[in-house]
C-alpha cells in the first residue's frame, strides 16, 4: 500500500476515533427527555421509463377518464403505482377513451378505456364501459401479478392484458407517471 495513502487512511480513522470518544462521554450525559425521534421518509426511486416515450395532448373526456381511473385506485387502495400502470395501458389501449363497439374496426369485442372483451370474462358491455369498473377489473387482474410493484410497466401491464403488442405500454409510461402526479392529490 502506497505509503502516503496509508498515512491518509490512518490519519481519517484517528478523527473519527477522537470525535468517537469526545462526543461519547458528551451523548452519555445527555437528557433523554430532550430527545425527540426523527421521522426519515426514504423513498425509492420510481422506475425509469423504458424506449422512447409518446405524448399526447387531452380532451376533456379524456382528463375525466384520468381522473375515474385515479378515484378508482384510490377506492381500491392501492398505490400510485398501480394508477400509473393504469394509466399507460389506457392510454395504449384506447388513448383515454370510453370506446364503444367501433364495427369493422373494432378488435374482436374489445371494449372501453382498457378495450377489454365481454367474451374473455371481463364483463358486460355496459360494465366495462364504465370507467370505474374497467378500472376495477383491470386493478383486480394486476394485483393478481405476483411483484407487479417493482416490474416493468409494460410487464406488468401485458400480465393483465395479453396483448399481441406486449411492449407498446411502455411508451406512456413518463405521460402517465405525470398525469398521476398531476391530478393524484387534486
Amino acid at each position: 500500500m502506497n505509503t502516503i495513502f496509508r498515512k491518509s487512511m490512518l490519519s481519517v480513522a484517528g478523527l473519527a476515533f477522537a470525535g468517537g470518544v469526545f462526543a461519547g462521554p458528551i451523548a452519555a450525559h445527555a437528557n433523554p427527555v430532550d430527545a425527540k425521534p426523527v421521522a426519515v421518509a426514504v423513498q425509492t426511486a420510481a422506475p425509469k421509463p423504458q424506449g422512447e416515450q409518446s405524448h399526447i395532448s387531452l380532451n376533456d373526456e379524456q382528463s375525466a377518464n384520468v381522473k375515474a381511473i385515479i378515484a378508482a385506485t384510490k377506492k381500491a387502495g392501492l398505490p400510485e403505482r398501480a394508477a400509473v400502470i393504469s394509466i399507460a395501458t389506457s392510454l395504449q389501449e384506447s388513448k383515454l377513451e370510453n370506446l364503444g363497439h367501433l364495427g369493422d374496426s373494432n378488435d374482436h369485442d374489445s371494449l372501453g378505456l382498457f378495450q377489454q372483451r365481454p367474451s374473455s370474462g371481463w364483463g358486460t358491455p355496459e360494465q366495462i364501459t364504465d370507467p370505474e369498473y374497467s378500472t376495477t377489473a383491470f386493478l383486480k387482474g394486476l394485483k393478481q401479478v405476483d411483484g407487479w410493484q417493482d416490474m416493468a410497466l409494460t410487464d406488468a401491464a401485458q400480465t393483465v392484458q395479453v396483448s399481441a403488442y406486449p411492449d407498446a405500454y411502455a411508451q406512456w409510461e413518463q405521460q402517465a407517471t405525470d398525469l398521476v402526479a398531476q391530478h393524484w392529490n387534486s
